[in-house]
């Protein structure tokens, strides 16, 4: 009987994997101006993007791609022009005959052009939005985990729609 159960617990251990490829100082799928190279900010906060296909039976839906993980990586923070310090991993699971996944992951700190990126675009991760009268944005502030779910549940108790606060992360 422990035979039984063990067999398909040890296959699906074996069907999946995570391993890391390679680590880099600077990447990018971007062209960068070398001459604003000291003009270039060092986000403080990592980040992590990926190329993803899923695996219908035994046949994936698409070729995944280091290039293209690099490039949602970079797309995904406004001003981002490179990633530094970073680490790329493929990983994959699979439950045999039926359906996995595929990707490559980007983990990285982001190198960002000031130049390029609004002023409402830096990270928050919860933030409380003001509109005027007509609707209008008026301004983002940061507040805390703690304020964000204490206005949530008041909003809720309220019955009013949550229309205003909300996990922004980047803008």
């Amino acid at each position: 009987m422990k035979k039984i159960i063990l067999t398909p617990i040890l296959f699906l251990l074996l069907t999946s994997c995570s391993q890391s490829l390679f680590n880099f100082t600077l990447i990018s799928t971007k062209n960068i101006e070398f001459n604003k190279l000291s003009l270039l900010e060092k986000s403080d906060k990592k980040t992590r993007g990926e190329d993803k296909a899923s695996i219908i039976v035994f046949i994936p839906t698409k070729n995944i791609k280091i290039d293209q993980a690099i490039t949602n990586t970079i797309d995904g923070i406004p001003g981002c022009v490179a990633l530094l310090d970073g680490v790329v991993y493929s990983k994959y699971w699979w439950i045999p005959y039926i359906y996995g996944e595929q990707k490559f992951v980007i983990e990285a700190t982001p190198l960002i052009d000031p130049s390029t990126k609004s002023t409402t675009t830096s990270y928050i991760e919860y933030g409380r939005v003001k509109l005027d009268k007509n609707g209008e944005f008026k301004s983002l502030e940061s507040i805390s985990k703690d304020e964000y779910v204490s206005e949530k549940n008041q909003i809720i108790s309220e019955g009013a729609e949550i229309k205003t606060i909300h996990n922004t992360g980047y803008n």
